[in-house]
């Protein structure tokens, strides 16, 4: 700062750091703690010359000079007990409260610093960090020295297990950096937190770092904390998750082409601090401290050495010391292995056992060369082997591809790995998706014939995702090339890319087509083929929609596509589908029907998920009963619509999570108000979404494209109408009132939601209940959905 800065409030030197686009990162955070440190040095200087009996300590972040642009400040003031501190403590905290700067503070003499140390993980952890900003050095040095040597001692017995909860406890909570979609960068699993946890196990434990890379480790946290700068910075306030809407101005402002390409960088960094905590921990035995090793440290390794002990029936593979590793006898011609089996049959070994890979292996392996196309057989049942074991065989895949072995494996792995998915629908990176859906598929096959399709289809389903165009369609030749790669017959390598080509059709039509239809069966029967390739893209559907997230899948998605699956095998084995005629809503509820005629007033019955309304038939009744139900809030999943001599009857299933049941009589009430015209819905309706605007956080960062699709061959009685547009409240009463102002009928609708998106589909007829086939009414419709969604 120039000369006379010292007057400067500390926002006043906080901006002019961040008006500075060359601070960056670990720069940034020195320059903004050094500032920090001379402002509360100046507060105590004012308070009192008297440097003796009295020091302020930085502490945590802030003490080890990481103090991003809205970090607290954390701070402890140290006295010897023979004074009165209070004048000065609040000359510090007061101004630093009216700066609007979070502070964690406290006022302690030595020994009771070193007790709250003793009780308090985060005091003893921060203490670590401790360094003297202003005071007395005879006060100050003696207790960091004091806190480092307690912290020593206390390592193996307390705060070890106390670490690893811990971080066990972070990750459940906050999910890991490396493979989702908005990372908590400091308090994810593969984040800041962990890195530092790493780093105050190897105070006490130098041998840590033989098996740890802590050099790998502080790239990454360097990479991190620029990524955290420039969040606090972009966001104008403390913020810890990088959310979609801010990844474009952060990637920016670092430099990096894109958002994808910093989600890539954050993921690299996450998964390297996660692979440091994991060698730690299944490690601990080899770099603890013996000294401090208690009867648990005994147990730990009496375990491994049963483990160890225990015979690998697998050639070259051996446990040692609880971990899986390549026998060094096996193929001793060599410096690396050459059989091209053996990664695959280390990885099924480590997944079976629930048992880490050593390094050292996975070093040997990485330099052994990559299988020949096409792969011997041992090394594609390896494959398989390791798949079946479900979600074991995630952390053996993800360590192979620590190591670069899995794009040595499978090179077509680089479009994906590590590639995120910028929309709220997913959860995960590409790459972890795929490992994630292959193991809940584990658990799927039973449902089907060849398990062994089914695995490597749904690791290989969204290979398309790193490479330009539709993704399905890019995939279909990138599987069929692996497939061929992995010996797979010709055969197999058709049904690898078909469930490529095919991964999204059964949720898709399930969801947005009358399944009631024989057009929808016979078109779904007409691409599938046959009943084996239809069993195996039901499996891979669940197994891909569990892996997506809690939004992608469902009792309600699940019924409609087992109904699916039932009528589609039906009609392959040239069975009919139903018996009988299908039940019209009008006759399955007759007696809302009767209600309705003897009291004419609407009728809503409630029988979760379903909402059922009998009203007097009218043009534009489901316009006007999905606005009631959206002026109460209620999310619609589908609408069937039928009518019995003047009475129509309209069928709505719910979204079940909504968390409690509506209100009948209110909804009853609303509804006649509506009818009668006495209540205007659009009004109503867009005062609701503007009173919820503001609530309702953007979870993407660019809106849904609107666009509308006519299908006139979809359906042997009506038109399908097809809306994309951002969920928005009153969209599906927009949409519904348009097409009512085009003279058309909606007689059954599905309604989906996709992340931020929603797939809404109507099968339409018009005034003559014919369907709509006229080029001229066609367009006419398709105009006024689109105005509707804009």
């Amino acid at each position: 700062m120039a000369s006379g800065a010292h007057a400067a409030s500390l926002r006043e030197r906080r901006q002019t750091l961040l008006a500075r686009s060359d601070l960056t990162g670990r720069s940034f955070c020195r320059a903004y703690a050094a500032e920090a440190d001379r402002w509360l040095a100046g507060l105590c200087k004012r308070a009192t010359g008297d440097r003796r009996r009295a020091a302020l300590l930085a502490v945590g972040g802030y003490g080890r000079g990481d103090l991003c642009p809205h970090s607290d400040l954390d701070l402890v003031l140290v006295h010897d007990g023979r004074g009165d501190v209070s004048a000065l403590a609040d000359a510090i905290w007061y101004p630093v409260w009216d700066e609007g700067v979070h502070v964690d503070h406290s006022v302690r003499r030595p020994k009771d610093v070193l007790t709250a140390a003793s009780a308090d993980l985060r005091v003893a952890l921060g203490l670590l960090d401790a360094r003297l900003i202003w005071g007395d050095p005879e006060v100050a040095g003696p207790l960091i020295s004091a806190a480092q040597a307690q912290w020593r001692r206390k390592l193996s017995a307390v705060s070890i297990p106390a670490l690893s909860a811990q971080m066990d406890e972070r990750r459940g909570r906050h999910g890991d950096v490396a493979f989702l979609l908005e990372p908590e960068l400091k308090e994810g699993h593969g984040g800041l937190r962990d890195a530092r946890a790493l780093h105050a196990m190897a105070t006490g434990a130098p041998g840590l770092a033989g098996s740890v890379d802590l050099r790998a480790v502080d790239e990454a946290t360097d990479t991190l904390l620029a990524v955290r700068v420039e969040l606090h910075r972009t966001a104008g306030r403390a913020l810890d998750r990088l959310v979609l809407q801010e990844q474009d101005q952060v990637a920016a402002a670092l430099g990096y082409s894109d958002a994808d390409a910093l989600m890539a960088a954050v993921a690299t960094a996450g998964r390297s601090i996660a692979w440091a905590c994991t060698n730690a921990w299944v490690r601990r035995q080899r770099w603890e401290p013996a000294r401090q090793r208690g009867i648990g440290s005994t147990a730990r390794r009496r375990r491994a050495k049963a483990v160890a002990d225990e015979p690998v029936q697998e050639a070259g593979v051996v446990m040692i010391d609880g971990e899986v590793t390549v026998d060094a006898s096996f193929d001793a011609t060599s410096d690396a292995p050459t059989d091209p089996s053996l990664p695959l049959r280390v990885a099924a070994v480590a997944a079976e056992r629930s048992a880490p890979i050593a390094p050292d292996a996975l070093r040997r392996l990485s330099d052994a060369p990559p299988p020949p196309n096409p792969w011997p057989e041992e090394a594609r049942r390896a494959l398989v082997r390791v798949l079946a074991q479900g979600h074991r065989a995630v952390d053996a895949l993800e360590a192979l591809d620590h190591d670069g072995l899995l794009v040595r494996l499978i090179p077509e792995w680089e479009l994906v790995r590590n590639r995120p998915q910028r929309n709220a629908y997913h959860r995960f990176t590409v790459d972890r998706h795929l490992l994630e859906a292959a193991a809940n598929a584990a658990a799927l096959t039973d449902r089907v014939s060849r398990p062994d399709l089914l695995l490597v289809g749904c690791l290989l389903h969204d290979i398309g995702k790193g490479a330009s165009g539709d993704h399905s369609d890019a995939g279909v030749a990138l599987a069929a090339s692996v497939g061929r790669r992995m010996g797979f017959a010709d055969d197999d390598v058709v049904t690898l890319a078909t469930l490529c080509r095919l991964h999204l059709l059964l949720p898709d039509t399930a969801t947005r087509r009358d399944l009631e239809d024989p057009a929808t069966v016979d078109a779904v029967a007409e691409r599938v083929g046959d009943r084996e390739t239809l069993r195996l893209l039901w499996a891979l559907t669940e197994a891909d929609a569990l892996a997506t997230g809690p939004a992608a899948w469902g009792p309600w998605k699940a019924s409609l596509v087992a109904e699916l699956v039932s009528r589609v095998e039906h009609a392959l084995a040239g069975e009919p589908i139903d018996a009988e005629r299908p039940v019209r809503s009008s006759e399955r509820y007759g007696d809302l029907v009767a209600e309705v005629r003897s009291g004419g007033r609407p009728v809503v019955q409630v029988d979760p998920p379903r909402l059922v309304v009998a009203a007097r038939d009218r043009r534009g009744l489901l316009a006007a009963v999905a606005g009631t139900l959206a002026l109460h809030g209620l999310d619609v999943r589908s609408a069937d619509v039928s009518t019995d001599t003047g009475v129509a009857v309209e069928v709505f299933v719910l979204d079940v999570t909504h968390p409690r049941p509506p209100d009948v009589e209110r909804l009853r009430g609303d509804l006649n108000a509506v009818l009668a015209g006495d209540l205007d819905l659009s009004d109503r309706l867009e005062a609701k979404a503007r009173a919820y605007a503001g609530a309702r956080r953007p979870s993407a960062p660019h809106p849904v494209v609107p666009s509308v699709a006519i299908d006139v061959g979809a359906s042997a009685s009506s038109t399908v109408v097809e809306i994309r547009a951002s969920d928005e409240i009153g969209l599906l009463y927009r949409v519904t009132r348009a097409l009512f102002d085009c003279g058309l009928d909606v007689v059954s609708a599905r309604v989906s939601t996709v992340g931020d998106a929603v797939v809404d589909a109507f099968y339409v007829r018009d005034d003559t209940g014919s369907k709509v086939t006229e080029r001229a009414l066609l367009e006419r419709v398709e105009q006024a959905a689109l105005e509707a969604l804009r």
